[in-house]
């Protein structure tokens, strides 16, 4: 029996090995030299300590980039949360074309990158529809995608390509809830709204902190969007990390680009564990 668990423990470490290989070859050991480049100059050749981090901690550049990129993600994740859980306790209730709309909402997830960016270009160019809408009304149009408007945009843009993703995670969360707890609470006089908060919100807490870490993940993923339409210089207010980063390669800023990377990198490993601890006390 023992000879047998020790042959199936040493079987799943084969399957893993290949996959481990290319992490390790291709983000772990690559990882390793950025840390070690964060405490040189742009050469490599010579040791600079914690110049590179004090460079970048006084860098307008990194600063604005930075905060830009933690208001996104502090605006983007409760909104898609809320608005993802809602349509999906909406769509559970089994409404009239419930399937149909689970597909609409996955629609802008097969939508290339590149469809997205002329649609905005369409919308919100200074001789796009919406200024020729306003025009209609007599209002002064302007080029949004330049003003403090560009914010808004992107964060609607966010919402509306993830939120299909969010609403199926959410989906499978709501169907792994017995019914019978649901019909237990209704012969106790619970209704609707106190079935919600008392039984359904607590029960999805796991399913809430998988969803959030995701969403915080994706929410790196939207330089692509703003890059493309704005370029990589875009407005101030939608000006993120990821900008920054594609600036300072482009110029061989290695070394403040590595120590940047670095504190990214820091940030998202301890709101990784965070989520963790809070799912594994949830599941305890």
């Amino acid at each position: 029996m023992n000879k047998n668990r020790n042959w199936k423990q040493h079987t799943d470490v084969l399957f893993i090995l290949p996959s481990l290989l290319g992490v390790s070859i291709f983000v772990l050991i690559p990882f390793l030299d950025v840390i070690k480049r964060s405490f040189q100059n742009v050469t490599g050749e010579n040791f600079v300590a914690i110049k590179n981090y004090s460079t970048i901690f006084h860098n307008r550049a990194f600063l604005l980039a930075s905060g830009n990129t933690l208001k996104f993600i502090a605006i983007c994740i409760p909104l898609l949360i809320l608005f993802s859980l809602i349509l999906a306790v909406v769509l559970k209730e089994k409404i009239p074309g419930a399937k149909l709309l689970k597909r609409v909402f996955l629609i802008p997830m097969a939508i290339p990158v590149a469809s997205i960016v002329l649609l905005w270009r369409l919308v919100f160019h200074e001789h796009g529809i919406l200024n020729g809408v306003l025009a209609g009304f007599s209002v002064q149009g302007q080029d949004w995608m330049n003003t403090n408007a560009a914010f808004t945009i992107l964060v609607g843009s966010y919402i509306w390509k993830n939120i299909g993703y969010n609403i199926i995670l959410w989906l499978a969360g709501l169907g792994a809830i017995p019914e019978a707890i649901y019909e237990a609470a209704r012969v106790d006089g619970a209704g609707w709204w106190k079935s919600f908060v008392y039984i359904t919100l607590p029960i999805l807490k796991p399913t809430l902190y998988r969803i959030t870490t995701l969403a915080f993940l994706n929410s790196f993923k939207v330089f692509r969007e703003a890059y493309l339409v704005a370029g990589s210089y875009p407005h101030d207010s939608i000006y993120l990390l990821q900008h920054l980063f594609n600036n300072w390669f482009r110029e061989l800023s290695l070394d403040k680009m590595s120590a940047a990377a670095v504190v990214v990198a820091i940030v998202i490993f301890i709101f990784i564990i965070i989520m963790k601890k809070a799912l594994d006390k949830q599941e305890e």
